[in-house]
């Protein structure tokens, strides 16, 4: 009889936190209201967490994936808004695709040239596409202890061609072309094949180097030095042109706010809309139901050409 009324308040503990959670934007220390007929002096804080992928994403209790889709519909609604001045982009992920990681560091492009500055703001951790995103802000602001860099493109495939061969587990594909079932963990990567993949890593790779190259105005060479896929510490970027300046989020907005030359302490606008109980318990968009048993898809792990 305890333990069923222990499971009941803590269920109905967690409706409570839940319901006020959903009622609402989680309450930040950052977030202030906006003055009668203020008008552009705000800076939008926009959140990226998570792993970054392309989509809407699912930012739940359970999960934890930074579908670009909204963060780039809130950096378009930042640089159409006339209110806001400028944007600081909090940052708190390891990385994540290189297309996903593409398409932010466009929309971050777009404010800038619609002039509004955006500074790139880093918590825990701001690393491979994260930094890619990063790097084509006005001013990147991170903590002595930020973990950053692993500037690098990374690719997995499986094989599983001994362990089937001890389950039995056999494999008979019907394809199309050669190289349709490149990457089937049920045999090795041919030499044409990881020739093939290399090459998109590479082409990738280049891509980094050049976003970085040019966002943070170093030669392409002092960049390849720190491209290996190392990671750094917000004091040890710092000192290698990475990042800007050290400071927390109040720090970043206060940089914004100098950039965008607002009188006084700035507004902030933080940028997103209300959750519901649902999503804060299994994401925006999906519950994360299993992919279709497809070799392809489970072969690359979600990992295919990952910014690294």
């Amino acid at each position: 009889m305890i333990r069923k009324r222990l499971v009941s308040v803590i269920i109905l503990a967690l409706v409570v936190i839940t319901v006020i959670m959903a009622g609402g934007r989680i309450i930040r220390p950052f977030a202030s209201p906006a003055p009668i007929g203020g008008r552009g002096n705000a800076v939008a804080l926009i959140y990226l967490e998570g792993m970054i992928v392309g989509g809407r994403g699912q930012n739940s209790l359970l999960n934890a994936v930074g579908g670009t889709d909204t963060v780039i519909r809130q950096l378009q609604e930042a640089r159409l808004d006339p209110d806001i001045a400028a944007v600081v982009l909090r940052i708190n992920s390891p990385g994540g695709t290189a297309a996903a990681s593409q398409e932010v560091h466009n929309e971050v492009l777009r404010v800038r040239e619609a002039g509004k500055p955006l500074v790139a703001s880093f918590a825990d951790v701001a690393a491979s596409g994260g930094y890619w995103i990063a790097s084509g802000a006005d001013a990147i602001v991170a903590n002595p202890a930020t973990i950053t860099g692993s500037i690098g493109v990374i690719m997995e495939v499986n094989n599983l061609v001994e362990l089937y061969e001890k389950l039995g587990i056999g494999s008979e594909v019907i394809k199309s072309g050669e190289h349709k079932d490149m990457g089937n963990p049920a045999r090795s990567l041919t030499e044409n094949e990881r020739d093939i993949l290399q090459s998109m890593v590479d082409d990738i790779f280049e891509q980094f180097i050049d976003v970085v190259a040019e966002g943070r105005g170093l030669g392409r060479a002092q960049v390849r030095e720190l491209a290996d896929g190392r990671i750094f510490t917000g004091r040890q970027a710092e000192g290698l042109g990475l990042v800007d300046r050290l400071g927390d989020l109040t720090v970043a907005v206060d940089l914004a706010g100098e950039l965008a030359e607002i009188p006084g302490k700035p507004r902030i606008k933080e940028m997103g809309g209300r959750r519901s109980v649902f999503d804060i318990f299994f994401g925006g968009t999906s519950l994360n139901l299993p992919l279709p048993s497809s070799w392809p898809l489970k072969s690359f792990n979600s990992r295919e050409l990952m910014p690294r």
